[in-house]
């Protein structure tokens, strides 16, 4: 058995650094010390990370530096102190994971130089779950634009290098459950869950690990995203990595050793351990993929990694002839095209669709406040039929715009929290800018998104503002 069992575990340094000033941290510091205990009493070879928070843009790379040594310093949890380090890795195994995914048709080189930085997380996990390096370890990055086939040819590339080196492992993925932090500073007893639809989603989540339904996490993790407002839930990409180092199914004893709040966003430590047993049948099935052979726009629709194209509903079957699960089409586009129109969002004016997704980057038409099926203005029109001006509520209009904005990126796959860069044109600077900042910070303010607001003299509807966007597509 190459993988002898599983880890989940939170990228924070609250419990490494400050575990005593807060319940929920001191909680997940103890589950971490049971963890490495089962690990050293393991016969574990390796210890194979796979960390959220080194994020790759080309590739994968690979931490092959026999010894990184170093002090690091968390950019968002400075005043926490600091976190020196010195590790051991597998260089042999790394270079053999490299080799691996090449096979398998991905990008990937190992890091092998003094001085190149160890991430947050994977500094937590290996000084918590291996603080003598009594076990060579094992960090792989997670590429940030990098869809479902890439990331299951990634795991599956792993457990070839294991295979071939005859070496078992524990596999460790560091990644929140759910990552909406707080942007303000608060008080260690004042943590909690960002908000109670981000912890209900959680709990949900949980519960799939502690049933040992890893395959089904992987494979539900995008419809269980795709369906709550709050996008920043479920970590997708882990689950399918972890699930595909492992195996792929759902023969898993699963134990939720501490799930807790950490500066806004929920963090567990999880052991799933390979059992004969399982829960059952997998849900459904999404294609499976061996070998990386193209582009991310090539497997978007070919490898089932994404949505159905535009108006194509998609039935899964599980492979023991058990229900189907329906794909609700949620976008209506041309054949062949990346333009994408929704009827969840007023109509467009002109010749032009709602959004249109180029590479990695959706870029969203203006969105004004109209209603989509009525065509109404919420706050009132800014002028009447003849042309003279009205009274009118820019907050309402703001978020009208802004829920428009949304429909249109969750009919593309996206959402709010995936917003990179917003311009915002107003008709009247001085009437309005306050009141519309304000909604605007309501909705804007967790995600961060770079700002431009301009002045115009009119819009083409008697509308008082219009938002113009670009987020990251999946």
């Amino acid at each position: 058995m190459s993988v002898l069992f599983g880890l989940y575990v939170p990228p924070h340094p609250h419990p490494l650094l400050a575990p005593t000033q807060n319940e929920g941290w001191g909680q997940l510091r103890d589950a971490y010390d049971k963890a490495r205990t089962r690990i050293e009493e393991s016969d574990a070879d390796i210890i194979l990370v796979y960390s959220t928070t080194w994020p790759s843009i080309i590739g994968h790379q690979i931490q092959a530096h026999p010894e990184p040594k170093w002090v690091h310093v968390d950019d968002d949890f400075h005043f926490l102190g600091s976190m020196p380090y010195e590790f051991r890795m597998d260089s042999e195994f790394a270079e053999s994971y490299r080799d691996s995914c090449e096979k398998r048709g991905l990008v990937a080189r190992t890091i092998a130089y003094d001085g190149f930085p160890i991430d947050t997380g994977s500094v937590v996990a290996l000084k918590l779950l291996n603080p003598d390096n009594r076990i060579p370890a094992c960090i792989v990055s997670s590429n940030m634009y990098a869809n479902r086939a890439e990331t299951i040819v990634l795991g599956k590339a792993a457990a070839d290098a294991l295979a071939k080196q005859g070496k078992k492992a524990v596999v460790v993925v560091v990644s929140s459950i759910s990552n909406r932090m707080f942007t303000k500073h608060i008080e260690p007893h004042e943590d909690r869950i960002h908000s109670q639809k981000d912890d209900e989603w959680n709990q949900k989540i949980l519960e799939f690990f502690a049933d040992g339904r890893l395959e089904d996490i992987s494979q539900l993790s995008r419809e269980i995203h795709g369906q709550i407002r709050v996008q920043k839930v479920v970590a997708y990409k882990p689950a399918w990595w972890m699930a595909a180092v492992m195996g792929q199914h759902n023969n898993y004893h699963g134990e939720v050793l501490a799930y807790a709040a950490l500066h806004g966003s929920g963090g567990a430590v999880i052991q799933l351990t390979p059992t004969d047993d399982s829960i059952g049948d997998k849900e459904f099935d999404e294609d499976d993929v061996d070998v990386y052979s193209g582009d991310r726009d090539v497997l978007e629709f070919g490898a089932g990694d994404m949505d159905a194209p535009a108006g194509v509903s998609e039935d899964k079957t599980t492979s023991k002839g058990g229900s189907k699960s329906k794909k609700r089409p949620i976008v209506s586009a041309r054949p062949g095209e990346n333009t994408i129109q929704t009827s969840d969002a007023p109509a467009p004016v002109g010749a032009y669709p709602h959004a249109r997704k180029v590479g990695d980057l959706l870029y969203l038409s203006g969105v004004g406040p109209r209603q989509p099926d009525t065509n109404e203005i919420p706050g009132g029109p800014i002028e009447d039929e003849k042309g003279k001006p009205r009274d009118y509520d820019i907050k309402a209009q703001t978020k009208a715009c802004i829920e428009n904005v949304k429909a249109i990126l969750q009919a593309s796959g996206s959402s709010l929290d995936d917003v990179f860069d917003v311009t915002v044109f107003l008709v009247d600077m001085k009437r309005d800018f306050d009141g519309y900042n304000t909604v605007y910070g309501d909705y804007f303010e967790p995600i961060q998104a770079t700002r431009t607001t301009l002045a115009v003299t009119a819009l083409p509807t008697p509308i008082a503002v219009e938002l113009k966007v670009i987020a990251r597509a999946h």
